[in-house]
């Protein structure tokens, strides 16, 4: 399956910015929350902002995947999306603005492309009968 792989890169993707967060912890010996820590604030927000994100694009990838969306237009999804989060996250630990953005950008072309799949390759027959 072509989400799993995607899914396991972004999970890495993940992981590592899980570590970000608990260097920061440590150095600051901050058990909760972010201790007006702006190191842990910036890497509390760069981890917050993928594990709001990643997941919904998954699901849409996996159900555009069961609906029989195109092998390529898959790829191109999955692609875009890992790009753009690996932007977006290194663009908000490193404060720069320009990466930050072209990260959701290529975000929000990923899943603009995975609705529209899931929309012409919605099986509308086994829906309304």
């Amino acid at each position: 399956m072509i989400t799993a792989l995607y899914a396991s890169l972004l999970m890495l993707l993940l992981m590592w910015l899980t570590v970000q967060v608990i260097k920061q912890r440590r150095t600051g010996k901050i058990a909760y929350a972010d201790g007006g820590v702006k190191e842990l604030q910036i890497a509390r927000s760069a981890h917050g902002n993928a594990t709001e994100t990643i997941p919904i694009s998954l699901i849409l990838m996996i159900l555009l995947e069961l609906n029989g969306g195109n092998i390529y237009l898959l790829h191109v999804c999955g692609l875009v999306l890992l790009i753009g989060r690996i932007l977006h996250g290194t663009g908000i630990l490193n404060e720069n603005f320009d990466n930050r953005k072209r990260g959701m950008v290529l975000t929000f072309v990923s899943q603009v492309l995975l609705i529209a799949g899931n929309l012409i390759y919605l099986p509308f027959d086994k829906i309304f009968g």
